[in-house]
């Protein structure tokens, strides 16, 4: 192939490079069409209209993607022909904001699409009224922010059709890259000079990056899962599904825990045996991480060759510390599992690009299912939505907070008449969380982005006065506004405001709109800070119960799963799956909910104590219970079921019931080393269901009453409704 085509498409494999082309030829097109055509007011709307459908644009096959465009299209203009139709009515448009607020938001109730559009629905609502005396005929605006939205929306369906795995391709790499960084957290814990204060921190941040994983895994899965639902056998769409697979499986085998860390690191703290096991996870860690390299650049994967050689040498020291016989047999047979455990790893990174993984078989197509979350008819949009309906749903509170929020911006408006207020509204909107953190982060981004660029606005409108010149850093504003949204939100601001101001400034209205942009904005974000906190507000603590429960249950199901499996045999398919998913789901969102909890006011320290204890002892749980998965197999010992039962009856009744455990660590372990004594060779894994039973039994107790300490009423009067 000529060293340029070899270049040009080195290039296209660039996402982020395609991406910002895309969008230069987005902004190009709404910032000069109009320009030679002598219509240079246009390109407000125009403009507008091409940002919020970037902002609503999503992932999907080509089919569902055309009929998103439709609702979205047709969205946009009932939209802005409604604000334009109200806005001489106050107490009628009042009326309609809160309204189609509260049917927007919970139309997310319905799934990522809807939840997508009803947002994109909500931002041209806010720019509709900043335009709406802009254009003489009442179809004007709608019909030019519905051209700009399509203008984008041709341009992401072309970049669809040329490159139709590419975003699937990314998340496939992201998931690689995400599972590189749970395994260089997981690496930590095999630290020689561990503390319990870094033994804590390390669990905090293994459960944190754990969170991201499974955030990822998530949106994988519905990229996925769109896919296949159109897939005519496309070798790519296939593929991806089996590198997905690969990655979960992964996931289980190392989170598991076949030892208590802690004890791992002062028993074996002047043996060499901790360093090799943390080198394994580190380069496995950097294996995940030139994975996730070659799927970005469409490259072969090539299985670093020192794995062999140090697998043996880690063997060869587990034989050693065998025969030397100065260790519990115990330690050293969950060793060898661990061993085992990281050569599976092992296994699936080095035939990972083999054939037999790659080629989809039939009579295995069981377990290349996935759950299947869409909707399935107009009884189960009516089951979704009326699950919100209710104050104890997130979205419903955020819907009502939202509503008010704005509602009483537009009251402020009308009643001060203040110089482009409606941008208060967009403020608000965009700052406004589902709960306080998120919000009060986004606040300070927000003034210190919306003042950067004010201050680089009117430089560019003093120093650069041509309209050519405008236009093209518009164009520069937007590309980088885009690029920088979910990374830097105070620089993607500062750029959004660059943007807003030359785009008015095309009427003539951009110095005049500098200092009345910032005042709004502080206005807008001081609406929002007091909407989170005090209309509906959705404090953490109050949700911890909650989410304790719904994460032992979890773990609970995850294992009664893994115990049915032992009786019957090994079976990947979409029952297992989906009970595992859950479990890793629960321990990501209570992760992340207590992980906030230090941000909220007024929240006890002790209780927050608490909670990160309980958050690391979780996702010990969690370790626990994915090892038992990560060797489940069909045994055949009448005595080890029977403790599988009686172990799941304990867990249980301890965990949801608070009920006392009949079992106890000792007496397993002693029951261990018996079987031990009598037979070597005794069956691997049988030894380590119960190794693992007594692991999960030796923090039982502690779970269940950090369970009970978090889990009562901080005040009785502190209800979901109380801070109303």
């Amino acid at each position: 192939m000529k060293p340029w085509l070899t270049r040009l498409q080195q290039a296209t494999y660039n996402t982020t490079f395609m991406y910002n082309m895309r969008m230069i030829i987005a902004f190009a097109g709404t910032a000069f069409v109009p320009y030679f055509m002598g219509y240079q007011l246009a390109t407000i709307p125009l403009t507008l209209g091409m940002v919020a459908a970037g902002l609503s644009d999503i992932d999907d096959r080509f089919s569902v993607r055309i009929v998103n465009l439709i609702y979205t299209y047709i969205g946009f203009f009932i939209t802005a022909v409604s604000i334009y139709l109200l806005f001489p009515y106050p107490v009628l448009f009042a009326f309609g904001l809160i309204i189609s607020c509260i049917g927007l938001i919970l139309l997310g109730s319905l799934g990522r699409r809807y939840a997508t559009i009803s947002y994109g629905c909500l931002v041209i609502s806010v720019y509709s009224m900043l335009g709406v005396g802009l254009f003489e005929h009442w179809y004007t605006q709608a019909l030019l922010l519905v051209i700009g939205a399509a203008w984008y929306g041709l341009l992401s369906t072309i970049s669809f059709l040329l490159f139709p795995v590419r975003q699937v391709q990314d998340k496939l790499a992201q998931c690689y890259s995400s599972l590189g960084d749970f395994l260089f957290a997981k690496s930590n814990l095999f630290d020689v000079d561990m503390t319990p204060k870094s033994y804590q921190d390390s669990m905090i941040e293994l459960s944190l990056e754990n969170g991201k994983l499974v955030g990822i895994f998530n949106e994988m899965k519905t990229a996925l899962l769109t896919r296949l639902k159109g897939d005519r056998g496309q070798k790519d769409t296939r593929r991806s599904l089996q590198y997905y697979f690969v990655a979960q499986d992964i996931h289980e085998r190392a989170d598991s825990a076949h030892i208590d860390y802690q004890k791992l690191a002062k028993i074996f703290q002047h043996s060499d045996i901790l360093f090799r096991f943390q080198r394994i996870l580190s380069i496995q860690a950097k294996a995940c991480k030139d994975l996730s390299n070659s799927i970005l650049h469409r490259e072969t994967y090539q299985h670093n060759p020192r794995f062999k050689h140090t697998f043996a040498n880690l063997k060869l020291s587990l034989e050693k510390l065998r025969s030397e016989q100065h260790y519990d047999p115990i330690w050293i047979n969950a060793l060898f599992a661990l061993y085992q455990n990281l050569k599976a790893i092992d296994a699936q990174l080095r035939n990972v690009e083999t054939e037999r993984h790659i080629k989809f078989d039939k009579s295995k197509q069981i377990e290349n299912q996935l759950k299947d979350d869409d909707l399935k008819g107009w009884q189960d949009m009516w089951i979704r939505v009326k699950q919100h309906l209710t104050p104890e749903s997130v979205l419903f509170r955020h819907a009502i907070r939202v509503s008010v929020v704005l509602l009483i911006g537009y009251i402020f408006v009308q009643v001060t008449q203040i110089e482009y207020g409606y941008w208060i509204l967009l403020t608000a909107l965009f700052v406004s969380q589902p709960n306080f953190n998120a919000t009060k982060r986004r606040l300070r981004l927000r003034i210190v982005g919306t003042l950067m660029g004010i201050v680089l606005g009117y430089a560019i409108l003093y120093f650069v006065p041509s309209i050519e010149g405008q236009l093209l850093l518009l164009i520069l504003s937007g590309v980088l506004f885009f690029d920088l949204r979910s990374k830097q939100y105070a620089q993607a601001t500062a750029f959004i405001t660059i943007l807003a101001l030359i785009n008015f400034n095309l009427d003539g209205m951009g110095f005049d709109a500098a200092l009345p942009r910032m005042l709004n904005t502080l206005i807008g974000c001081a609406l929002a800070w007091f909407g989170v906190s005090f209309i509906f507000p959705d404090w953490k603590f109050r949700r911890l119960s909650r989410s304790i429960e719904r994460a032992l249950t979890a773990q609970c199901n995850y294992l009664a799963e893994v115990t049915e499996q032992y009786k019957h045999g090994r079976n990947n398919g979409l029952k297992y799956r989906v009970v595992r998913r859950a479990a890793h789901n629960n321990d990501a969102d209570l992760a992340s909910l207590i992980s906030t909890l230090a941000t909220e006011p007024d929240f006890d320290p002790t209780q927050k104590t608490l909670a990160f204890e309980f958050l690391c002892l979780n996702h010990t749980l969690t370790s626990y219970i994915a090892a038992l998965g990560a060797h489940r197999k069909k045994i055949d010992d009448p005595e080890v079921l029977n403790l599988l039962d009686l172990a799941l009856d304990d867990i249980q009744g301890s965990l949801l019931r608070d009920e006392m455990p009949d079992l106890n660590t000792p007496d397993l372990l002693d029951h261990i080393r018996q079987r031990l004594n009598r037979n070597p060779e005794e069956d691997q894994t049988s030894l380590i269901v119960l190794q693992q039973l007594s692991l999960i039994l030796s923090i039982l107790n502690q779970l269940s009453r950090l369970k009970q300490s978090l889990s009562h009423d901080r005040d009785e009067q502190a209800t979901e409704l109380a801070s109303l």
